[in-house]
């Protein structure tokens, strides 16, 4: 990997997208910039990921709305892979449970597709050297989903408990692996499960919880701090 604090100080970038003209427009426009190289590109995240542990990129450009395994479940499978590249969510999503959803899975950053190519620019480098920066078209939002401080201890006493206290200590363990990204199979294999089991679990979770998919039990678990 690169080192962007010595040496010739280019960022390395892989590109996660599964729009090709978008993907081409990004590394047309980064590759403009003498501190940037981007070095690969990929249309889903199972390519993506297998691309980043190849080449080894000091920073990841990461949709969120791929195809198969979503942007932040191939986030949390690099985190857990030990891979050192940075993740920056680059999305023209704006819902705020979904910045909370992304940084709580290990991304860096959380951009939307409207930013400047200069921004972005500046954003890359900042993330390669330890930062953490979220859009400020989506941080007011984000901030709603935290607990004001006169009613931290009626969150506390009142709407965490409810939702946990609704699921059983199997469903929670099912829940854990659902906010690590992982599918059926994994989870029935790390439970000791059947498939079937393991599927009856996760949709009792989600009806318990309220949602309507695996992603946004996982946004819950996250932003209520179920888990």
């Amino acid at each position: 990997m690169v080192d962007t604090l010595a040496g010739n100080g280019v960022i390395s970038v892989i590109i996660v997208e599964d729009y090709k003209l978008t993907r081409v427009g990004l590394k047309s426009t980064l590759n403009e910039y003498e501190h940037i190289n981007v070095v690969g590109e990929a249309e889903d995240a199972v390519e993506g990921i297998a691309l980043i542990e190849k080449l080894k990129p000091d920073v990841v450009l990461m949709d969120l709305g791929l195809p198969g395994m979503n942007g932040l479940e191939a986030t949390i499978k690099i985190k857990e892979k030990g891979l050192n590249s940075k993740v920056i969510i680059l999305t023209s999503h704006e819902r705020g449970e979904e910045v909370i959803a992304a940084l709580g899975s290990g991304a860096n950053a959380y951009c939307l597709k409207d930013i400047s190519p200069e921004t972005l620019s500046s954003v890359i480098k900042n993330v390669a050297e330890g930062a953490c920066w979220v859009d400020p078209g989506v941080s007011s939002v984000a901030l709603n989903f935290f607990p004001k401080p006169e009613n931290v201890s009626l969150i506390q006493t009142n709407d965490v408990p409810d939702a946990r206290a609704q699921l059983t200590e199997r469903e929670l363990e099912v829940l854990k692996h659902l906010v690590k990204g992982k599918s059926n199979t994994e989870i029935a294999k790390e439970l000791i499960v059947s498939v079937h089991t393991a599927k009856a679990h996760v949709c009792s979770i989600l009806q318990k919880l309220c949602v309507d998919d695996r992603v946004q039990a996982a946004v819950k678990a996250i932003k209520e701090n179920i888990i």
